[in-house]
């Protein structure tokens, strides 16, 4: 069956694809040791695409946005990936937005293969196997995958560590209250989108030059990887109006990060980051599951939220029943 996948994926059969990305997903322990192997036999076919995530509060337009340029995308011979994190039902646990409904023309287009994923609760709205997902897009042949944010506020920084560029968009009227404008994640952008700017000109034009001057002060306290204030520029999905300059600013900035050495020493960071948080989620779940600590961590619970004992002792002593079966060596 995963010789099946490989070599559908690998064919771009759009249906491999699904199969793939929907056992990646899956839970059991069998489905996991199957989705391993078949993720390393994938991975020579990895890395070549372009990775863009997309965030912006609800209403600024992403789904129009993302549809206008991945279909001026495959107008130049690409093959589009989307990746879209709806929040989760809270009953059914499924996606309850659903993008492919409100991207009519991309999600029916041969070149592009759009995925609505389900946050399931995961921290920040991104869905735990989008960073699997990417890669079984780019082993199909997409080489530019948008991975889209449901823009509620904690998802921005878990798929900036796994793009190479990420885009924040606002609306025209961004620029008249900044305090509005959160600086954490202004601070993550890489290029600043002022969407439906056809609405107010005006107010485009005041919010183009106001984000621009708060980023500028923004830079003055560094950035961790030491690049310029991100850039700001204006355009009107809905219109395709300065769709094509976006995709110019996208390939420029690619080509300068390569040309430095921090595009890829960026992947490298992103990819050791991957690693350490699939150790973190996997220690947690088997802490929690632990006989000894299942036992013991109602009791403990109620100790701390009742003050009987300090959070710091409930954790050292919790962390010692979970440690005294593993194996001498192991910490």
């Amino acid at each position: 069956m995963a010789d099946e996948l490989l070599e559908g994926v690998l064919a771009r059969q759009r249906r491999a694809v699904a199969k793939t990305i929907t056992l990646l997903e899956s839970t059991r322990p069998d489905h996991r040791v199957r989705a391993d192997a078949l993720l390393d036999a994938l991975l020579p076919h990895t890395g070549r695409s372009l990775r863009l995530g997309i965030s912006g509060v609800p209403g600024v337009g992403k789904s129009t946005f993302i549809e206008a340029f991945g279909l001026h995308l495959i107008a130049q011979g690409h093959r589009v990936a989307v990746l879209t994190v709806d929040p989760s039902s809270t009953v059914s646990g499924g996606s309850i937005l659903g993008d492919k409904t409100r991207m009519e023309q991309l999600s029916v287009n041969d070149a592009a293969y759009i995925r609505p994923s389900p946050s399931s609760g995961t921290l920040g709205g991104v869905a735990e196997k989008t960073r699997e997902a990417m890669l079984v897009c780019e082993a199909a042949g997409h080489d530019v995958v948008l991975v889209e944010t449901v823009g509620v506020g904690q998802s921005e920084t878990a798929v900036a560590r796994m793009t190479d560029m990420f885009v924040l968009l606002q609306l025209p009227n961004a620029g008249d209250d900044l305090q509005a404008i959160k600086k954490g994640v202004m601070e993550l952008a890489d290029l600043v989108v002022i969407n439906k700017a056809d609405l107010d000109p005006v107010a485009a034009t005041r919010a183009e030059a106001q984000i621009t001057s708060a980023l500028r002060v923004f830079s003055f306290h560094g950035r961790p990887d030491h690049v310029p204030p991100a850039r700001v520029m204006q355009i009107s999905a809905l219109k395709s109006q300065g769709i094509g300059e976006f995709w110019q600013r996208v390939q420029q900035f690619a080509a300068e990060r390569r040309a430095s050495g921090e595009f890829e020493r960026r992947r490298q960071r992103q990819a050791e980051a991957w690693m350490w948080d699939l150790i973190h989620a996997r220690l947690h779940a088997d802490f929690k599951h632990h006989p000894r600590v299942h036992a013991a961590l109602a009791g403990v619970t109620q100790d701390v939220a009742a003050a009987r004992i300090a959070p710091s002792s409930a954790a050292h002593t919790l962390l010692r029943l979970f440690a005294s079966d593993v194996p001498p060596g192991v910490s």
